[in-house]
């Protein structure tokens, strides 16, 4: 069998140093989470909050008809239930220019900064989870992106009109294999004369039943190293091998892609060979804020329907919503829906504005709002009883208004995976809070390293931590009326600042107790993620609540008790967090599921249908080769 075929399975620390070698290892600008843990509150960097300007007149025109279009043309019941965008649809969205929001006007795009682009994808989320994830895999991780980021101008001038005038893009990267764990790439890219041969297959490309355009990741079988090539799916050797269907989003143009001696002309490497991972992990710090943007959108969709049904709905002779069970629910949603609009608002001007490192903020805002998105759609469906478990269909069958809930539960679950799970976001997020820690004390804690390597480095660390550590307590001396121009929203900052303080001095005594070990303590990395998560939806609510009352319109008020809530809510999040930093059951979680694998609870399991599940069925498979993957007990994820 060809390597081309074989399929690679790393070791852990090869998987990890591939990883790290597509790290951004330069900060290109200020960054605010990054500042968070390192024991700072750079509030200039959040306030004043961007406020909005006024829109420009072609935005407003491609706004207004995108809104005409979703309520006029588009049928989100008939599209979930056929599960496929028909012809007019995907037409419409080609004459409203929808596939170049984000191709710039040189190349017949629309030129949509950040901000308009995340202001038209909320408006889509809340109304449309099949367009929303067809625009965002098009725009966010397609060919658009990476061309304008790493593209030469012959790139852009052939591909960058071709998506600018309607033609779909999608992105290559998983395989049946591969996830997150890029080192364990399949798919090669064999340079031969003026063209790479391409071979593999991959899996779950979405958008990649219907483009026409693939950003596709292979690696050299020789030098090993992953590049991104543009591919156009009309060349030989290019299949659909297979249409994927899913729990949500049943009309995704998702499937199975196989690439057989396909032909790749040199010129259609993005960037330079080699950097493929970095093409993708820096197009997505601004590609990740689409899921923000829908997220946002959805908790509006959610708050105008609990407020909607808490007032028409009567019980015991009142409205449910002066039952307190409810009412504290309403409250809780309202803020929180102020909080994930502040933070999606937030990261996106920061993008356009330019001069910081977002790749933070971006995840921290894609990680944060889809899982407050998700138990928003939960808490709407809940409040709406049996209407929200019942299809659009079923009540429109019976007469009753078809208030979408139930489709978009299902459309909004796959937000906590697409672009980079949960898990891989706090993964990326606790590796990047701690660069700093390891640039500076590294060596220490390298297992490579010898006394000799250690003891040369001391001085340097030395010097470093006896400057920085001292001040993460004795600032605390000069805190007591700091923020004062905030009102009553300044007892939140304070907290903020505080908890950053100690976030930084939990962070650095874990890594002097764990060391080496740190890596692994993924129950208290991940904990800190949420609290340095939770501090920036604090510190984006409380700037632009400010802001409001600043500007002295009627929002003013009312932003401030919003934030409020939500701040009070998440102060209280965050102190759990600390507690759990160092009381909890991590050691007897680890040591239980250890013996849950090791069959030692399979009776537990006794009492089930045994549908004749073998551990050969969880084996995952190649369309189009012979190899299976056996799972690996060693990495993880």
């Amino acid at each position: 069998m060809s390597d081309a075929k074989q399929q690679r399975v790393t070791t852990e620390q090869e998987s990890r140093e591939v990883a790290e070698q597509a790290r951004q290892t330069e900060w290109e600008g200020r960054a605010f989470i990054r500042e968070l843990y390192l024991g700072g509150l750079p509030l200039d960097l959040v306030h004043p909050f961007p406020t909005d300007e006024a829109d420009r007149p072609e935005f407003r025109k491609f706004y207004d008809g995108m809104r005409d279009f979703l309520n006029n043309d588009v049928d989100s019941v008939a599209i979930d239930q056929t599960g496929e965008y028909t012809e007019a649809v995907i037409d419409g969205l080609r004459k409203l220019g929808a596939f170049g929001m984000k191709v710039p006007k040189e190349y017949g795009g629309l030129g949509l900064s950040v901000v308009e682009y995340c202001k038209i994808m909320q408006m889509v989320g809340s109304a449309d989870g099949n367009i929303a994830a067809l625009l965002s895999a098009h725009q966010s991780i397609g060919v658009p992106q990476p061309l304008k980021l790493f593209g030469t101008p012959e790139q852009k001038k052939k591909y960058l009109t071709r998506c600018a005038a309607g033609a779909i893009s999608a992105f290559a990267l998983t395989e049946p294999h591969v996830g997150s764990d890029p080192a364990s790439l399949s798919t090669t890219a064999e340079p031969e004369g003026d063209y790479y041969i391409l071979n593999g297959e991959k899996l779950w490309c979405t958008n990649g039943t219907l483009a026409e355009l693939l950003v596709v990741m292979a690696r050299n079988p020789k030098t090993k190293r992953i590049s991104a090539f543009v591919v156009e799916t009309a060349w030989p050797g290019v299949k659909v091998e297979y249409r994927c269907r899913f729990m949500g989003l049943k009309a995704l143009g998702n499937g199975v892609i196989s690439f057989k001696d396909v032909r790749i002309p040199k010129e259609n490497l993005i960037g330079q060979e080699g950097g493929g991972l970095k093409v993708a992990l820096i197009t997505l710090n601004t590609g990740r804020l689409t899921i923000p943007a829908i997220c946002a959108g959805i908790a509006k969709h959610c708050l105008e329907v609990v407020r909607g049904w808490g007032a028409a709905r009567i019980q015991w002779g009142v409205p449910v919503w002066k039952h307190e069970a409810i009412s504290h629910r309403i409250a809780d949603m309202a803020a929180t829906t102020f909080a994930m609009d502040s933070v999606s608002k937030l990261a996106a001007q920061m993008a356009d504005r330019g001069g910081y490192d977002i790749r933070l903020e971006a995840a921290a805002a894609k990680e944060w709002n889809s899982v407050r998105a998700w138990e928003m759609i939960d808490q709407t469906l809940q409040i709406r009883g049996g209407r929200g478990y019942e299809t659009e269909v079923s009540l429109a069958g019976r007469g009753e208004t078809p208030i979408a809930v139930e489709r978009i539960l299902r459309d909004c679950r796959i937000n906590l995976i697409f672009e980079g799970s949960s898990e891989v976001m706090h993964l990326f997020m606790a590796r990047e809070a701690v660069d700093k820690h390891l640039q500076v004390a590294g060596a220490m804690i390298d297992p490579k390293n010898g006394f000799k390597e250690k003891a040369a480095a001391l001085p340097k660390i030395l010097a470093f931590y006896a400057g920085w550590y001292p001040p993460l307590w004795l600032r605390g001396l000069g805190t007591p009326s700091r923020y004062s121009e905030f009102g009553t929203l300044a007892p939140h900052l304070r907290f903020v600042e505080r908890s950053a303080r100690k976030l930084a001095r939990e962070s650095f005594h874990a890594m002097a107790v764990f060391q080496a070990k740190m890596e692994r303590k993924q129950g208290f990395l991940f904990r800190t993620v949420d609290i340095v998560m939770e501090l920036f939806a604090m510190s984006a609510a409380v700037s632009r609540a400010k802001s409001l009352a600043q500007a002295g319109g009627p929002e003013g008020e009312k932003g401030t008790a919003l934030a409020d809530l939500f701040c009070r809510n998440s102060s209280r999040k965050v102190q759990r967090l600390f507690r759990d930093l160092w009381r909890n059951d991590d050691d007897r979680k680890n040591g239980l599921t250890a013996k849950v694998m090791g069959g030692e609870f399979s009776w537990l399991e006794q009492g089930r249908l045994d549908v004749g599940l073998t551990p050969e069925s969880f084996k995952t498979r190649f369309l189009t080769q012979d190899t299976e993957q056996e799972p690996r007990a060693a990495a993880g994820r």
